[in-house]
């Protein structure tokens, strides 16, 4: 398989020959092997591993996204990624800096929204002046 790992700002990873890949779901583990059919799987926070004859197997941290698979093609398209040879550190890189960022956004947008609700409140006020 050819895998390619798609950040919003560029390409951390292109990988030919790869012989299987596993990633995390909200369903649990899900691995692909080169045969399988085509499919789309959407990705939680957590490690994806893939495996090639020349580096053996690879650990990358990744945060929520898309897994795509067409023919040969893998294609995986994330947020945020991190390479890294221990695996241990890796998970807690990932529990550490991606859930807690995730944790940070939902702040922000229930700040977002309690903003928003004020501005239209007041807005309606302002009409019926």
């Amino acid at each position: 398989m050819n895998l390619k790992i798609l950040l919003p700002s560029r390409v951390f990873a292109e990988k030919a020959g790869v012989s299987r890949i596993v990633s995390e779901t909200h369903a649990g583990s899900f691995g692909l092997l080169p045969h399988r059919r085509d499919c789309v799987a959407a990705l939680e926070p957590g490690i994806l591993i893939y495996e090639t004859e020349a580096d053996g197997e690879v650990f990358v941290a990744v945060d929520g996204g898309v897994l795509v698979k067409t023919g040969p093609d893998v294609r995986v398209s994330v947020r945020r990624a991190m390479g890294g040879a221990d695996l241990g550190q890796l998970r807690q890189a990932v529990e550490k800096e991606f859930l807690a960022m995730d944790e940070h956004e939902q702040n922000v947008r229930s700040v977002l929204a309690k903003l928003e609700t004020g501005f239209l409140r007041r807005f309606a006020t302002f009409q019926h002046d």
